[in-house]
C-alpha cells in the first residue's frame, strides 16, 4: 500500500506541474522581460509569480478565483496562476513561486486536508521567506494544522467564528502606517460583506491588527449561541503575521464575488499580496479611497 501511494502522490504531483504550466500558456503572449526565472510556461518572468490554491470551499471559489486572479494581473505586476488540487504536491510545485494565495477550505474533512508533504511545503515556502495570503475562508481551514493557525493568527473553529447577516459596514485602520494601509482614509465604507468575529487567536503579539470593525451583537438572531460580551466588539478584519522570514497577509473581507470585485476589496488585497511579497508597497491608493 505504501508503494502505491507513494506513486499515487507521485503522479499527482507531476500532473499538477504539467497543468500550471499548461495554465500559464493561456495567458497573452508578453514582450521582452528582465531575466528572471518564473513557473513553467511563464509569459512574465519579471512581475511577481503569484499561485492561488483552490478547488474546495463551500463558499463560491469557482467564481471568487478568477476574480482574485484578474484583480492582481490587471496591476501589470503579478503573473498569476491557479491549482484546484494541491493533495500530494510538494516544494518542487511552490519553488518558482514569490507569493501563494489560499482559497480553500478542508470543512474538517480528513479527505480534504493536503497531506504532509504538501502542508510541510508551505510551511517551509513561507519559513524560508516567500508571501501568503490568506483570504476568507482560508482562515477556517486546517483545524490542529499548528503552523498553519501560527501563520494565520486567527481562525474560524467550532463554537470559535461566526458573523451576522451581511451588512455594510465601517472599516477602522488602526495603523495607519504600515506599508499595506498607509495613504488610505479612514474609515474605509465596506459594502454588504461578512464581518468575521469571535475567532480563536493565537497568543497576543503573534499577529500584527491593521483594521477593525465593529460587530453589532444586536444582529444576530436567537440561534447564534457564541459568546458575546456586551453591545458589540471590534473585531479584526486585516492583520499580519511573520512566520520565519516569510510575510502573511490575512483578509476576512470577500464573502461571494459580488464583494471580491468592490473597489474597496480589490485596492487593499492587491495591496497586500505585494506586501506579503516583497515587504513594500507601490500600488497606488485609488483617489477616492486616499486621505
Amino acid at each position: 500500500m505504501r508503494v502505491v501511494r507513494s506513486l499515487f502522490l507521485t503522479l499527482c504531483s507531476t500532473a499538477l506541474l504539467v497543468t500550471l504550466s499548461l495554465t500559464a500558456q493561456d495567458q497573452p503572449a508578453a514582450g521582452k522581460g528582465k531575466a528572471r526565472k518564473g513557473p513553467p510556461g511563464a509569459n512574465h518572468p519579471e512581475r511577481m509569480q503569484v499561485l492561488i490554491i483552490t478547488g474546495q470551499n463551500p463558499h463560491d471559489w469557482r467564481a471568487t478565483t478568477p476574480s482574485l486572479r484578474k484583480t492582481l494581473d490587471d496591476t501589470e505586476k503579478f503573473e498569476t496562476r491557479v491549482v484546484e488540487e494541491f493533495r500530494g504536491s510538494g516544494p518542487e510545485i511552490l519553488a518558482p513561486y514569490d507569493v501563494v494565495i489560499v482559497n480553500y477550505y478542508d470543512g474538517n474533512n480528513p479527505k480534504n486536508r493536503w497531506g504532509e508533504r504538501a502542508e510541510t511545503a508551505l510551511s517551509d515556502f513561507v519559513r524560508s521567506g516567500k508571501g501568503l495570503v490568506l483570504y476568507h475562508l482560508s482562515l477556517g481551514a486546517f483545524d490542529g494544522w499548528t503552523d498553519y493557525e501560527k501563520m494565520s493568527g486567527g481562525n474560524w473553529r467550532p463554537n470559535q467564528g461566526h458573523h451576522s447577516p451581511q451588512h455594510d459596514y465601517a472599516l477602522d485602520i488602526k495603523d495607519p502606517d504600515h506599508p499595506i494601509m498607509k495613504g488610505f482614509k479612514t474609515p474605509l465604507m465596506i459594502k454588504n460583506d461578512e464581518l468575521f468575529a469571535n475567532l480563536r487567536w493565537q497568543p497576543a503579539g503573534s499577529y500584527h491588527v491593521l483594521a477593525t470593525a465593529y460587530d453589532d451583537h444586536s444582529r444576530y438572531g436567537a440561534q447564534d449561541k457564541q459568546t458575546k460580551v456586551g453591545a458589540g466588539t471590534d473585531e479584526p478584519i486585516l492583520w499580519t503575521t511573520e512566520f520565519g522570514k516569510g510575510r502573511v497577509f490575512n483578509i476576512a473581507l470577500g464573502h461571494g464575488p459580488e464583494d471580491t470585485e468592490n473597489p474597496e476589496f480589490k485596492a487593499i488585497f492587491m495591496r497586500g499580496a505585494e506586501w506579503a511579497t516583497t515587504g513594500k508597497v507601490t500600488i497606488p491608493v485609488p483617489p477616492e479611497f486616499a486621505k
